[in-house]
């Protein structure tokens, strides 16, 4: 949930004054900059939210990453064997990161034993999976937070809308604001799921 709402008139403000805090992470800067040229896909900063979920699931099939067309609040977003892909392309987008990012042993697991995810309809059924403390989780749902974002970047989706609703604009002027940003990225490419480019990596 995004914490400030951005209005559209005020968004390329905020898209500068970010870059401009991007000017020592020029690999970040090159990797924000074609995240932010998605926005001429959303005038006006919207979009149809389920547009591109083709997309998304074509690439889980090509990952090898079952998938369900139902509703994840009949059950789970990832109920341990598939992603439920009857949501928003960014989230489709976003389950497919979690599984890069999980370890082998947790993909057995519910939302991959972080708890339920917000789109989970067993939300108890998942916190009781919880196997993770609570760094962890953090670390994760940041790092498939930016992941999916990249995924959608490359696919040629408005990543911007869920790069503003998953709070990576949040206080633009703040340096710590794009040391996360380039932190993250770093903790991607480590991983090996980005290039050298900041690009995903299947």
């Amino acid at each position: 949930m995004i914490l400030t709402p951005i209005h559209p008139e005020a968004l390329p403000d905020v898209l500068a004054a970010f870059d401009a805090g991007l000017a020592g992470y020029p690999v970040a800067r090159h990797v924000f900059r074609r995240i932010a040229a998605t926005a001429r896909l959303c005038p006006g900063f919207t979009a149809d939210l389920h547009a591109g979920r083709n997309k998304a699931v074509g690439l889980a099939q090509d990952m090898g990453i079952p998938v369900c067309d139902e509703d994840p609040a009949s059950a789970y977003s990832w109920d341990g064997h598939v992603i439920r892909t009857r949501s928003e392309t960014s989230v489709v987008f976003h389950e497919i990161a979690h599984w890069q990012i999980a370890p082998a042993e947790r993909r057995s697991l519910p939302d991959f034993g972080l708890g339920a995810g917000p789109e989970t309809g067993c939300i108890d059924e998942a916190n009781r999976a919880i196997c993770v403390d609570f760094a962890t989780k953090e670390r994760e749902e940041n790092l498939a937070s930016l992941l999916g974002i990249l995924w959608e970047t490359e696919y040629g989706e408005p990543a911007i809308l869920a790069f503003a609703e998953q709070n990576w604009l949040e206080l633009p002027e703040r340096p710590n604001t794009q040391a996360h940003f380039a932190e993250h990225l770093e903790a991607l490419k480590v991983l090996g799921l980005i290039d050298a480019e900041g690009r995903p990596i299947r």
